[in-house]
């Protein structure tokens, strides 16, 4: 009897010949290219540094695309938007200590959005590993201590056999529900010394299927065919998992109201009549949810932002599916089904039998009345007329990255992202500068539409050096940047809290005189010509910005 872990693919006569007369002047460096692709990754995004130069020299001599940034941080938010857009596991090639410090934040972001990062740093030599102290150029104390907190899972390399092995063991890592990044450091010397080992071939790192328990997929099905007035709250994890078919089957055959989270954007049909949009910062939707005597919370941990400020306190039985098993029942108690949302629902629709209630879309269209005559009565024409303008000139199936900016505030409640995986933002963890790299890492993914990304001016500051990047690979991005002379949405919390701000104001350039010096063509619009001006350089092909000088502002909160 023979079982599949008993079954080893024996070498072909070919593959026997290559193995022991492998190419002559190879290194380290070569062993991570080779690994890289033999795992299918075909897109490298980073920046070089001197410990890193192993990696870097090995890239001439592979098939791999490098797209190279102008900051480490903005790599990384490359990295993560082509893991959100191919869902394949994007390799980041950064320097030791200085370099692979500044791609934290980048890689905070990919871990709040599930977004699958293959983060691979140099290290100072083998012999400095462990906290010497020996004053190496860029030596950290324990490198690997800065990066466990942010990522998935840590793979430190001390020898060149060591590197495919911990390379695979990352990839599965990062691309097992939830998706997510994480970090290979590998020694200068590693990554320089020659090399006779065989080149690397095809790699096996599958992920497993986190896959749901069946009494308790079971038990969910009892709850919702038996419910009154259920509803459902759909999370970035239906998008990542690629789950909004099977949510809108689940939603049909049930008759339940769906609200999706600002990370969710997408994974339900906005103008569908179970729909009641994202509009999760407003009491009423907070009402209805509290109301339902069911609650199924799919791929969503409710955090700050998807709990109206954690002010939300559901009465009835809560369901959470999730596949990061430390977010179930971290707010409220629930039946955790610990699962990656797709499985889980297909499960559902298996087991459960359909449920009719024709109040539901009634229902729905009232909460959604409400919320826009709360909205109409504060005198806030001017935001719903950008949102709608960038609407209509951004075409259905071209993603959008937006900044943290008050424009991409009203977007997570008001903007349609008319399907799956198409609006991204960085809410999962709050960092500026993530919109114009992020869109540049996604133009690069998938060059066959225009890629949109909005900013604030104080955001747009952070990534004006990627200007460069974007003409350099004349990657298809149109960035429209808001400018209101500051940090928009700050001097606003400031003010109401306050009665002033502080450290808000700020001096900026011209920033179509500064695109134009990078050889980026750039329009001044209003908010008249906005539709027009965003038309056009979206069908442009090729970067370009468009500066919409203004001062918005935001709906009033209902949390406090």
């Amino acid at each position: 009897m023979t079982h599949d872990h008993d079954l080893v693919l024996r070498p072909t006569a070919a593959q026997t010949a290559a193995a022991l007369n492998p190419p002559a002047g190879r290194t380290g460096g070569d062993l991570v290219v080779e690994t890289l692709t033999g795992l299918g990754a075909t897109t490298v995004f980073g920046l070089p540094g001197q410990h890193a130069l192993g990696m870097f020299d090995a890239l001439r001599r592979s098939a791999l695309r490098y797209v190279g940034l102008r900051v480490e941080n903005n790599a990384g938010f490359a990295a993560d938007a082509y893991g959100r857009i191919t869902g394949e596991a994007a390799p980041l090639l950064l320097s030791t200590g200085p370099g692979a410090l500044m791609s934290l934040a980048a890689l905070q972001e990919a871990a709040a959005a599930s977004a699958p990062v293959l983060a691979i740093g140099s290290q100072v030599p083998a012999a400095g590993l462990g906290g010497g102290r020996h004053g190496y150029l860029h030596e950290l104390r324990d490198q690997r201590a800065s990066f466990r907190d942010v990522v998935k899972s840590v793979h430190t390399v001390r020898t060149q056999s060591q590197i495919p092995s911990a390379l695979a063991a990352a990839w599965e890592s990062a691309l097992t529900a939830p998706h997510g990044p994480v970090w290979v450091e590998i020694p200068q010397d590693v990554l320089l010394a020659e090399t006779t080992l065989p080149v690397v071939t095809a790699m096996d790192a599958t992920p497993e299927d986190v896959v749901p328990r069946p009494e308790l997929t079971a038990l969910a099905a009892h709850l919702l065919a038996g419910a009154e007035r259920p509803a459902i709250i759909a999370g970035g994890g239906v998008v990542r998992s690629d789950a909004s078919g099977k949510l809108l089957a689940l939603a049909e055959r049930l008759d339940i109201p769906v609200v999706t989270t600002f990370g969710g954007k997408g994974a339900f049909p906005w103008e569908h009549p179970l729909s009641l949009r994202s509009w999760l910062e407003d009491r009423h939707t907070t009402d209805f949810l509290e109301d339902a005597d069911v609650l199924l919370v799919i791929g969503s941990g409710l955090g700050e932002l998807s709990s109206n400020y954690h002010t939300f306190a559901p009465r009835g039985r809560v369901i959470q599916i999730e596949a990061d098993a430390g977010k179930l029942e971290s707010n409220h108690p629930a039946l955790g089904i610990h699962a990656d949302a797709r499985l889980a629902l297909q499960a559902l629709l298996e087991t459960v039998p359909e449920r009719r209630d024709p109040t539901a879309p009634e229902r729905v269209a009232a909460v959604l009345t409400k919320v826009r005559e709360r909205i109409e009565g504060q005198d806030l024409g001017l935001e719903q007329r950008l949102v709608a303008a960038v609407r209509e000139a951004l075409p259905d199936r071209s993603p959008s990255f937006w900044d943290m900016t008050i424009l991409a505030y009203w977007a997570w409640s008001a903007f349609d992202a008319r399907h799956p995986n198409t609006m991204h933002s960085a809410q999962g963890a709050g960092g500026l500068g993530y919109g114009f790299p992020a869109a540049l890492g996604a133009a690069a993914a998938d060059p066959s539409r225009p890629v949109l990304a909005v900013s604030g001016d104080g955001g747009a500051m952070y990534s004006i050096a990627e200007l460069a990047t974007a003409r350099q690979y004349g990657l298809d991005v149109t960035w429209l940047i808001v400018d209101d002379g500051g940090y928009g949405i700050l001097r606003e919390y400031m003010t109401d809290a306050f009665g002033e701000a502080t450290g808000t104001e700020l001096a900026r350039p011209d920033f179509v005189a500064l695109a134009e010096s990078f050889g980026v063509p750039a329009t001044l619009t209003s908010p008249e010509t906005l539709t027009e001006d965003l038309t056009k350089s979206l069908a442009t092909p090729g970067p370009s910005v468009v500066v919409l000088p203004a001062l918005l502002r935001m709906f009033a909160p209902t949390h406090l």
